[in-house]
């Protein structure tokens, strides 16, 4: 079954419900989320997007380009993920999203990016 994006949801302040006035549109169709994950080897998905634009879905994640401080970065690989205010059952799955935060080599580091839009885990290190 499809999953649609758009169209307007629930009743009118006076419980009648809304009659719609079109049909579904094929660009009104979204699709299922990609949860990021950390796997031993890294696998990403091309997506085209209406407009002609296009982004890169990482579906696992084997390292991380970490901010260790102004202007000073290092590629580190991803151990486990340790929190993550998206969903409390990501954690046990090791699932990536923003604001997660995840163990790698070097410590504690905090995701600043969608891995499932970009195809890359950008992260801030929070403490070795």
């Amino acid at each position: 079954m499809a999953i649609w994006k758009s169209g307007r949801q629930g009743r009118k302040a006076s419980g009648a419900r809304y009659w719609p006035f079109r049909k579904k549109r094929i660009y009104e169709i979204g699709s299922d989320p990609i949860n990021t994950r950390i796997g031993d080897k890294e696998s990403k998905k091309k997506k085209k997007l209406r407009g002609g634009n296009k982004i890169t879905q990482l579906l696992t994640a084997t390292h991380a380009n970490l901010q260790m401080a102004v202007n000073k970065y290092k590629k580190s690989k991803l151990l486990t993920v340790k929190e993550n205010s998206a969903n409390r059952h990501f954690v046990r799955m090791n699932v990536v999203t923003k604001g997660a935060v995840i163990e790698t080599e070097d410590g504690l580091a905090k995701v600043t990016n969608r891995p499932s839009r970009t195809g890359i885990v950008n992260a801030i290190l929070l403490k070795k």
